[in-house]
């Protein structure tokens, strides 16, 4: 069996460090399932709406270029916030994207991202099947937050992950090289309202480092008082003291923690409050009632940047999941979100499988209560066996004078 007409494939939301590798997927299914031309959309469902489409034979016809677009962190297509409007109302959207898609004779478009941009899949593929239209929609997940529901994770995570646990590691070495005085150091990590990401602060701890002394999810209240006392018998046993909180934290009242001293009124296109900012406040608080100052590192960025120390696994499952969503698409299903399927864990192995879109858009996956401690202050040994298979193997940068090259769009 073979593709009919051509594909498109587009990168929305916060990119990943193994998020290229998903389009390299879909291209070299694409070029191998018969496709005779795989486009790029130029910054997501926005840019195709204004035809700015890249054919990526220009830059992955040789497998040089394949290579090198897997080590390369971000979005290479470019990426989008853009929140596509419900249908009612705003026909002449969604009948534009079908006549860019009827004019390049794109019979099949795959989306990369996570819980809004599957929303845009659910949409468009809505829109098709009350319409009577004939091209299928397929969603890729990726996500460093990995709380997108039925998949056992998402490409991206595991990079994040590793990166993160790396990141504690020299932290915390370089934090015990002092004496005396105790050393107060918060560390922020993404997330959002999972504490997926927060909770890989847990891989630190081994042979070589005595891991971070206390991890905090948005999973469980959180509770300034415990917080505080906490950090006070901490610093009454050790001159070191490293600390994991996912910036998605909350108070009892529903309250981010980095809206602690004011309610913030930021919000992104999806409505999304902005939630950066715990550690500092905290920071705050922990000063004012003890005088005990502390460093506060927020990764920011470079959790999600980090090409140069991705997981190798989660490159070849981030392939694998565009190689699967092209097929998926092949075999006439539409509406439906690639999904990574753990089959064991010792020897650990994961398949692909294709799952409704609607049991998986604007919905999420939070960390369940077994991968928590009890007294809500560290992660649990499931939650390290569920997170250790993610991280496994390099795939080195290829350097170029001394540093990591990436493949980038010409102007």
């Amino acid at each position: 069996m073979q593709l009919t007409g051509n594909i498109v494939v587009g990168q929305s939301g916060g990119p990943t460090a193994v998020i290229n590798a998903s389009v390299a997927g879909v291209y070299s299914a694409g070029k191998e399932l018969g496709a005779a031309k795989v486009y790029g959309m130029v910054n997501g469902i926005q840019g195709f709406l204004k035809e700015n489409l890249l054919d990526l034979d220009e830059y992955l016809a040789e497998e040089e270029g394949i290579e090198l677009l897997k080590r390369t962190p971000a979005a290479f297509l470019g990426t989008c916030r853009y929140k596509l409007p419900v249908p009612e109302g705003h026909e002449d959207i969604y009948e534009q994207i079908f006549a860019v898609m009827e004019k390049y004779e794109i019979t099949t478009m795959l989306y990369i991202g996570g819980n809004d941009s599957m929303d845009t899949v659910k949409m468009l593929s809505d829109y098709a099947a009350a319409h009577g239209k004939p091209q299928r929609f397929v969603g890729i997940p990726k996500t460093i937050d990995n709380d997108l529901p039925v998949t056992d994770h998402c490409p991206g995570f595991g990079s994040a992950a590793k990166y993160i646990a790396t990141s504690l590691k020299e932290i915390i070495r370089d934090n015990e090289a002092y004496e005396g005085k105790t050393k107060l150091i918060l560390v922020e990590i993404m997330g959002r309202h999972a504490g997926w990401l927060t909770g890989a602060a847990g891989l630190a701890k081994g042979e070589d480092c005595t891991g971070v002394d206390a991890i905090y999810l948005p999973e469980r209240v959180f509770d300034v008082d415990a917080f505080v006392a906490k950090i006070e018998e901490l610093a009454a046993k050790k001159s070191s003291v490293v600390i994991a909180v996912s910036e998605g934290v909350k108070l009892a009242d529903g309250r981010f923690v980095s809206e602690f001293f004011a309610e913030s009124t930021d919000v992104d296109v999806f409505g999304h409050k902005q939630v950066a900012g715990s550690c500092a406040t905290l920071a705050d608080i922990v000063e004012r009632r003890t005088g005990i100052k502390a460093r506060v590192i927020e990764p920011s960025l470079l959790q999600r940047a980090a090409t140069h120390i991705a997981s190798l696994t989660d490159i070849d499952e981030a392939f694998a999941a565009g190689s699967a969503g092209v097929k998926a698409a092949m075999e006439g299903l539409s509406g439906v979100m690639i999904t990574l399927n753990r089959v064991s864990d010792a020897p650990y192995k994961c398949e692909t499988a294709a799952y409704d879109i609607h049991a998986i858009a604007n919905l999420e996956k939070m960390v369940p209560e077994q991968f928590i401690s009890k007294d809500g202050c560290q992660i649990t040994d499931e939650f390290l066996a569920y997170l250790r298979p993610l991280i496994q193997s390099e795939l080195y940068p290829i350097f170029k004078d001394g540093l990591p090259a990436h493949l980038v769009r010409r102007k």
